[in-house]
């Protein structure tokens, strides 16, 4: 994913017309998908093919 700045929870929610907070829940849910190990070891094999 290409991106050319950071961005504040704040600019994101106001974005997608959400609170921060529930930016903030989202990514959180996100990342514990992305730690699982059932994931995690396709996300390396598609990593390690680039």
């Amino acid at each position: 994913i290409e991106m050319t700045s950071d961005h504040t929870l704040e600019e994101v929610g106001k974005q997608f017309d959400v609170t921060r907070e529930r930016i903030r829940q989202i990514e959180a849910k996100a990342l514990r998908k992305l730690k699982h190990p059932s994931r995690s070891d396709k996300l390396r094999s598609f990593i390690d093919s680039l």
